[in-house]
Parts: structure tokens; sequence; C-alpha cells
């Protein structure tokens, strides 16, 4: 016996759980994912999403609602008569009537220990704000923003030195083995759902352009947290040069260092910057228009003295 299943999901973040959903022998009646967006290397043509992609080389019809507001959509979304609707980062927002029409409901892959970090950026929230600890939850999706009851959940070490990308690689394979478990017991019909706690909610908001310059003001632990939780997309940066010249710098790894000095001045010849309390070292970058690379292959094109003000 298989499940009938909707998927809707959107990035790289989806598609593990997508094949492992498959691979598991359900029937994946059809893929719901963000429509083609210009992209490409002058953004002059349409690129599918990764979920789009995989769902082609599986021969799963695909869907690309601009909205599931209107009546149409929602009537073509009923008439796949599927159990259970599987959403991962789908990016779309799912009205009452989506919401109630699998007969076992829609069930939510969230990358965060719900209910903190509910919303758009959980991964990049966590380590951007210290926290030790994130996992990935099942959750069974209501008309709140990820407040409806979660089912199973799998904790994940956030380690001092691992960044958004490593955090998110992790979650994804983690998830995927998650949400096909979750899949067996609701088959079994064993899968049981327990309110979140009212305590402890924060809201994971969507990364801003202006985040992502970095505050040299904060603590030496504040900002090496902020640039490695932006690390590798959409990177934090800083601004070098002359006033009258200033090149942006995308900062993708950093390690505390010792010293301290006015926030933003470079301590010494390898990029040690004093912070609001303690500094940290540049260790990787990526100038403007180039590849990432080394903070000591940077220094050889572009020397930056010590006693210089980055920002």
């Amino acid at each position: 016996m298989s499940l009938r299943v909707i998927f809707m999901g959107t990035p790289d973040f989806a598609v593990p759980t997508l094949t492992e959903i498959i691979g598991q022998g359900h029937e994946v009646v059809a893929v719901y994912t963000r429509a083609p967006a210009p992209g490409g290397r002058r953004g002059l043509e349409l690129v599918e999403s990764p979920v789009h992609k995989a769902a082609y080389r599986f021969g799963i019809p695909v869907f690309t609602p601009r909205s599931l507001r209107k009546a149409e959509a929602q009537a073509e979304f009923v008439a796949h008569q599927a159990d259970v609707a599987v959403v991962v980062a789908y990016g779309l927002i799912l009205p009452k009537a989506v919401l109630d029409a699998p007969s076992l409901g829609c069930l939510n892959l969230h990358g965060s220990l719900l209910p903190r970090w509910r919303g758009a950026a959980p991964i990049q929230r966590a380590i951007m704000a210290g926290d030790r600890e994130s996992g990935v939850m099942v959750m069974k999706m209501d008309e709140g923003l990820d407040t409806g009851p979660v089912a199973m959940a799998e904790r994940v070490a956030i380690t001092p030195e691992m960044n958004a990308g490593q955090l998110h690689d992790q979650l994804m394979v983690v998830g995927a083995d998650l949400m096909v478990r979750a899949l067996a017991a609701l088959e079994r019909g064993s899968l049981r759902f327990s309110p979140q706690p009212e305590i402890g909610v924060t809201y994971a908001a969507k990364i801003t352009k202006d985040e992502c310059r970095v505050d040299f003001a904060g603590s030496a632990q504040a900002v090496h947290d902020h640039i490695r939780g932006l690390a590798p997309f959409p990177g934090a940066f800083i601004e070098i040069g002359p006033e009258s010249a200033r090149k942006r710098l995308k900062v993708l790894r950093t390690v505390i260092a010792e010293g301290g000095g006015a926030p933003g001045t470079v301590l010494d010849d390898h990029l040690a910057v004093a912070c609001g309390k303690g500094a940290v070292r540049l260790v990787e970058v990526q100038p403007a228009g180039k590849g990432v690379m080394s903070a000591a292959d940077f220094l050889r094109g572009t020397p930056v003295p010590a006693g210089t003000r980055l920002g």
C-alpha cells in the first residue's frame, strides 16, 4: 500500500525529500513548485527550480501557479485526490481550501526546532543568533505561520565553525529521512501530533540586504556568528578601499582572534579586525566579480595595512 502524495517545494533543500518519497514507493501524483524565473548568466532565460527539474526526471506532472487563492487553482489541486500533501520550502501560502483538500492533511518539513525560528530563514537565523542546536520537524500545517502541531523531530548540533550552507546540507538529508518515516507512520495510522509550546516562539524573518553588511561594533563572537550565518549565500560583506573608490568584499569565513581596538580597525597584516569586544580574523573572502579565495591570496593583490578602517 502507498499514499497518493502531492509534493510542494522549490529549492535544493526540498529535492532529497521528494526523491526519498518516490524511493519508498509512494505515488507522487503532482509536484507544485515556483514558476520558472529569469536567470542564467545574463538573466535572460527562464530557469526552472531544482524541484521542477527533479520532477521532470521522474516524469511527474508539474504545476506552477502564481497563487493558490483562485478558485481555478484550488479546484485543480482538489482534483488530484491526494491522501497527503508534503510541503518543503515551497514559497506560497496555502489557503484553507488547499490545506483541507488532502484526506490526511498537509505535512510540512521545517528546518528548525519549533516554536523557535518560525518563518522564512530558520537555518541562517539559528547560526546568526549563536544557537548551538538546530533540527528539522514534521508539522501538520494550519493557517498560521508554522504554528501547526508537531509529530516528529531530529536534532542536529551546530558546531562553532559551522556555516549556514553546511547546516542546510545536513538538515536536508536528515529531513528527507524524517519525512519518509512520518509518512510510514501516517500510512499505518500511528502518526501522533502535539501542539507546539507557547513559550520560546521566535521568528526567522527573511534576510534583507541591509543585514548583510558586517557591523564590527558587536562582540567578536557576534560578528563571527553573523558572518557564518550568511555564508555562503547571500554572504556578509564589508567595503574596502579609499572613500572615493570603495569596493564590496564578501566575507565568508572568520575565526576569533586576539587583540582589540576601534571597531572595524585592521590590527595586523593578516586581516585581524577589531570588534566592539575582541577581534576576528578574516579567513575566506570574495572580491566583487571574482571567485572565493583565502584572505592570504587576497592580500597578495590588495594590501590592507594595519590601521585601515573597514566598514
